[in-house]
């Protein structure tokens, strides 16, 4: 009988590379920043300042928002500018890992 050495044992509780954590989607990182937001509104100029570093261009506040739209966790909302572009937040209960996908 062998007795496996710690690099064994190290080696055997080491995802494979094919199993490592995927980077989240844009969208969902922005789903778990806006569980952390505390006012009820959002807008896109907050995302760009405040929200995850990875999404803060433009173009990925603005897909990130439409799948958020389309899967009901933001709500297009009345903005007090014409210029701007603002969002209601849907809290849905307690929920303690939101996904993205219904």
């Amino acid at each position: 009988m062998r007795v496996a050495s710690i690099f064994d044992r190290l080696a055997h509780s080491r995802p494979s590379p094919t199993q490592k954590a995927q980077k989240p989607e844009p969208a969902q990182l922005l789903l778990n920043w806006l569980q952390r937001w505390s006012k009820p509104t959002v807008t896109a100029r907050e995302i760009r300042i405040y929200g995850p570093t990875s999404i803060r261009d433009r173009e990925s506040v603005i897909s990130s928002v439409e799948v958020l739209v389309a899967h009901g966790w933001l709500v297009p909302h009345k903005p007090p500018r014409r210029d701007m572009r603002q969002w209601r937040i849907v809290r849905k209960g307690p929920i303690v890992h939101p996904t993205v996908a219904p």
